[in-house]
């Protein structure tokens, strides 16, 4: 099992920035890929960004050159750790933001979601 813990979310104007964390814990060392996907009001949860335990990322064409993920893993995998710096905020990205792992034998997990808001 793999417990995720977002922090980071908040209340920003557009062209702000903020930084979502996301730490893993419990059996981290099953972890490949982590994400960050949003789910607004009324719509579908989308993907926003994941990158591979080898670094790999790969992005939704919205937040292309606005958004960095970044991972932290620790030698011994004590700590595992993804981060998603979000620059040049819009108000179409308000949205709750969930941190995703994805284990070896691919079981996804989930954390809670952390809200953004993004005022015009």
């Amino acid at each position: 099992q793999v417990q995720l813990v977002e922090s980071g979310g908040g209340l920003v104007q557009a062209g702000g920035s903020l930084r979502l964390s996301c730490a893993a814990s419990g059996s981290i060392f099953s972890i490949n890929s982590m994400g960050w996907y949003r789910q607004a009001p009324g719509k579908q949860r989308e993907l926003v960004a994941t990158i591979t335990r080898g670094g790999r990322t790969n992005y939704a064409d919205s937040v292309k050159g606005r958004f960095t993920i970044s991972r932290d893993i620790s030698r011994d995998n004590a700590k595992n750790t993804v981060y998603l710096r979000m620059n040049s905020l819009k108000p179409e990205d308000t949205a709750v933001y969930y941190c995703n792992a994805d284990s070896l034998i691919s079981v996804s997990y989930w954390g809670q979601g952390t809200q953004v808001t993004v005022s015009s």
